[in-house]
This record gives C-alpha cells, structure tokens and sequence, in this order.
C-alpha cells in the first residue's frame, strides 16, 4: 500500500507518512491578521477533530499574527503562500510549522532558494501545491489541455527544484475540481514519489454539491491506498469540512471513533418526523466519544429489524416510542421522549 511507504514528515508535534494516521486538515476563512477571530475559529475546528490548520498569509501583519496565533491553539499551524517569497520566510520566522508554496509562482531561482534555506535551517516542511487552474502554459499545450500527466509533471518538477538546493522534507499536493482527472492524478502521482500526499478535490463546492464531489474523489483515492494527509474543501463554515473527513475515513474503514448514524429513508408506514428526528440525532451524537452505531427508524414493526446491526436505536410510531439494543426492544416510551431516552442511553455507555 502507497502509504504504509511514504517518507515521514513531522509537522509541529504530528507526523504524517510512513503508515501513520491519516489526519484531517481544514482551512480558516478568517482575516489571518484578526489573531482574536482566528484564533476562536481554530480553536471551533480544533473541537470538531481538525488536526491540522492552514492559515493564509498575504501579509507582513499575517505572517507576524502567526506567533500569537500560535500561542494560542494545540494544533500544527501551516502557512499558505502565494507569489511573495518574502512571506514564506516571515511565516517561518513567526512560527509556521509548515509552508504550503507553489515554486513556479514563488519567482526566481535565487527567491526559491532563499525559501528553501530558512525551511532547512528550521527544518519546516515545505508542502509543493499544484493546481489544475494554475498548470503552466507549456504543459497545457504539450497534454493538449488540462491533464492528469500534467498536473504530474508539474508536481514532480516543482519537487526538483527544491531537491536540487538539497532539501527534501517535503509534502505533496495536486489538486482538481475535475474528480476523475484528480483520481487519475494521484494514481500517477503515487508511483513515481515516496513523499506523503495531501488529497483533497479543490473548489468542489458547496455542501451539497462538495460533499459528493470529495466523498467520491476521496473515496476512490483512499481506497487505493493514497494519501497521508486531507482536506474536505467546502463553500462554508470550515468545521463542516471537519466533519465531512471524519465521516469520510470512518466509512472506508480508516478511522476509528464517533458515532455512526444509520436511519430509514421513510415509507409510507412512517407516522412521525422522522426526517427532523434523524437530524436531530446526528446533531446531538457528535458529543459523545463514542465509537458505535446508532440507528433511528420511523416505523415500530419493521425498526427492531431493521436496526439489528446497531448498537443502539430507536424507531417511531404514532405516539410510541421504542429504545432498541442489538435489535432487542428493552424500553417503550412516549414518542415525544425518543430523544432524550437515547441521549440519557448513550450518556450511561459513555461513563
């Protein structure tokens, strides 16, 4: 598997690559120089299980906020740059555990390399973005387009150029809205390179419409093996993106913890709200720690059934409710008391 072999890299106090977990990464939509908002946003997706945040930095006043940001929060704190050199190094000098560049939008030789000997002398991994909207105009006529082999040879390009000044604690990210173009990518990507590659479908969307969109592109990547690192990037709050990872790997099996939610698509014989109550569920399973599942049913003759391979559940019919264990019914309570027995259920299997 690609990345039981991929070469560590540690940033800040986590290592990705190698076999390690695959961690979650998100992305503030904050002013980075506001160091009180970004902060409080940090520390939300910080809860909500991020791992690993980046932190744009267009800016002077963005890079030096990064010290006291970093003051402040738990997790690794990644600097993403565009165009200024000078930024990059600032990042560096204010505590960025590590910098996410684009070489060929960096400038000259002499720029890159002044780069790349501040991250040796700290030892900060650099982590090489390429971007299918950005493709440089060579390799958009060589491929005659926007390709899979072009975003390839764009990435391993990029990687020889910092290579060639003797560093190589490096990160890899290729990235498409195209999901089958970016599944394509990485499927080329990982066999050419040993460094650890950062996944996500770029610009996928909203959430509806960006969830899909990575929860196939991630899905296929994962499965096969690729990836040591994630970002779900979502058109919204960034502790939705959060959530969306979680759920991603735990599906594929890559993650344990948290709890799973599985409910009926109603029918017919449904005679409660089973669509708010479901939500609800959702909403209220994300405070416990707690890896099991649960499974929420509309329809009281056919739940207990249906909710067999769940831990817990609870099904719904006019006026009556049932707690159910292991497709056991063991309670029967009024319907509007479903939720609160199964959070007083869930708070005794949590103790």
């Amino acid at each position: 598997m690609y990345r039981d072999n991929t070469k560590v890299v540690s940033i800040g106090d986590r290592k990705i690559g190698g076999g390690n977990p695959i961690l979650i990464q998100s992305m503030t939509n904050t002013k980075t120089e506001d160091v009180e908002a970004t902060v409080a946003q940090i520390l939300e997706l910080e809860a909500a299980g991020c791992e690993i945040v980046r932190c744009t930095v267009p800016t002077l006043e963005a890079a030096k906020a990064l010290k006291e940001i970093k003051k402040q929060i738990h997790i690794p704190l990644v600097a993403d740059i565009h165009f200024d050199y000078k930024m990059a190094i600032a990042a560096m000098e204010n505590g960025a555990d590590k910098i996410r560049i684009n070489p060929g939008n960096i400038g000259s030789s002499e720029k890159i390399k002044a780069v790349v000997d501040t991250a040796k002398a700290r030892n900060i991994p650099i982590r090489v973005g390429v971007n299918s909207g950005s493709l440089e105009k060579e390799l958009v006529e060589k491929y005659h387009g926007v390709t899979a082999e072009g975003l390839v040879e764009s990435a391993l390009d990029k990687v020889r150029i910092i290579e060639d000044f003797g560093y190589d604690n490096l990160v890899i990210s290729i990235k498409s809205s195209d999901v089958m173009m970016c599944v394509k990518a990485h499927e080329l990507l990982a066999k050419q390179t040993n460094y650890p590659l950062h996944v996500g479908i770029t610009e996928a969307g909203t959430l509806y419409s960006g969830n899909i969109k990575s929860a196939v592109g991630l899905g296929i990547i994962l499965y096969e093996g690729i990836g040591d690192t994630i970002r779900v990037s979502l058109t919204g709050d960034p502790v939705e993106e959060i959530k969306s990872a979680k759920r991603i790997l735990k599906t594929l099996n890559l993650r344990k913890g948290g709890i799973e939610v599985v409910s009926c698509p109603t029918c017919g014989r449904t005679q409660i709200d089973l669509i708010g109550l479901a939500n609800k569920v959702e909403t209220m399973v994300q405070q416990f720690d707690l890896d099991i599942k649960v499974a929420v049913m509309g329809c009281v003759v056919n739940g207990p059934g249906e909710a067999k391979e769940a831990d817990l559940g609870i099904a719904g019919g006019k006026g009556v409710g049932l707690l159910i264990k292991k497709g056991e019914i063991v309670r029967k309570v009024p319907e509007a008391e479903l939720l609160d027995t199964l959070r007083e259920e869930l708070e005794h299997w949590a103790k």
